[in-house]
């Protein structure tokens, strides 16, 4: 991959993860700040579910951030864009659509196929 391409992944990938982490302080700053009091049961509930959504929400952008973080430590590594189970190079297309992903086109197909096999 040219150095011009891993300047732009570099630039995306840390764009997203500081958006991802600017979600996340502002989550926890809603959070302690939300010092409401419901008189309503109901309304406690639909608050509480409401707080349970964005939490599972967040988690998953916990798991989005390692993933930013791992694909940033390839590109300093010299390993970005190659699939890590055949080795072969990612398509820049499907970077651009996935940035962090460490699978070419047809390894991916393959693992989903193997795991629509087993039933995951």
């Amino acid at each position: 991959m040219e150095a011009k391409d891993l300047q732009y992944f570099r630039e995306l990938l840390n764009g997203m993860l500081d958006d991802v982490l600017q979600k996340s302080d502002e989550t926890i700053e809603d959070m302690t700040e939300s010092g409401e009091v419901y008189a309503d049961p109901a309304d406690r509930a639909t608050a509480e579910s409401d707080r349970a959504f964005t939490l599972r929400l967040r988690d998953r952008e916990r798991k989005l951030i390692k993933k930013i973080q791992n694909a940033i430590t390839r590109i300093e590594d010299g390993d970005f864009g190659l699939c890590q189970d055949c080795g072969e190079e990612i398509g820049v297309a499907r970077l651009k659509a996935r940035p962090m992903t460490t699978l070419c086109i047809e390894c991916k197909s393959k693992q989903e196929e193997d795991e629509a096999v087993r039933g995951d």
